[in-house]
């Protein structure tokens, strides 16, 4: 079985649905311990005209980009950030939201590439996340993302090459073109075994009705 999903590292509820989603494929293996399930992540932006290097200007905030954005008050993006934070709690995930830093994603989702070339997706989406709304680091400067490269066991002259060049930029289009010819609106968006579409954070049990119905479907 095969589970596509199009996700933005920035996107909070992306990460709240791949726990949600790692939950529900826990349960899954241990009542299917020989369907092999196979997870492939596709590249999303969220903000394509986000900034790649803010160089001196101080970086947007996340409750400054959801004010800007929505015409909301600042103090009101705020406080649905510090709501976020707490569902991320829950999850034992950490969202130092003062920190977080709104940047472009397209060189984070090149270096995801090449980890999944690498074998090391889970390893560099974890990382990359984490760096973001933990750490309050630019998820678009280079330095960052070579560390976290290299960090996860890729070699560094590979990690290198990609950041240097424009090395899997089509690979990132291909993604975000797919997912609007799919009609994905928004993120995170999960596809089971290309049949059965969820969309959104969904609770566990939604992702164990999808396993649940991509596996029967497999086997019927």
């Amino acid at each position: 079985m095969r589970i596509d999903i199009w996700s933005d590292v920035i996107c909070p509820f992306c990460w709240i649905g791949k726990r949600h989603l790692e939950d529900a494929l826990g349960s899954f293996r241990a009542e299917h311990p020989d369907t092999e399930v196979d997870v492939v992540w596709r590249a999303y932006e969220l903000d394509p005209a986000a900034p790649r290097h803010h160089d001196d200007s101080p970086a947007e905030s996340s409750a400054q980009m959801l004010s800007r954005k929505y015409g909301m008050p600042l103090a009101e993006a705020e406080a649905g950030q510090e709501q976020m934070a707490a569902r991320f709690s829950e999850l034992g995930l950490e969202f130092d939201w003062r920190s977080a830093k709104v940047c472009s994603t397209f060189d984070a989702h090149r270096l995801a590439a090449l980890a999944a070339d690498h074998g090391k997706s889970d390893e560099v989406d974890e990382a990359v996340r984490r760096a973001h709304f933990t750490d309050g680091l630019e998820i678009s400067d280079p330095a960052v993302l070579r560390r976290i490269g290299v960090g996860a066991g890729i070699p560094a002259e590979d990690v290198d090459r990609v950041l240097a060049g424009d090395e899997f930029t089509d690979r990132v289009r291909v993604d975000v073109e797919t997912a609007r010819g799919i009609g994905v609106k928004g993120v995170p968006f999960f596809v089971f075994d290309g049949r059965f579409a969820v969309s959104g954070a969904q609770p566990v049990e939604v992702f164990d009705q999808a396993l649940a119905q991509a596996h029967g479907a497999t086997q019927g």
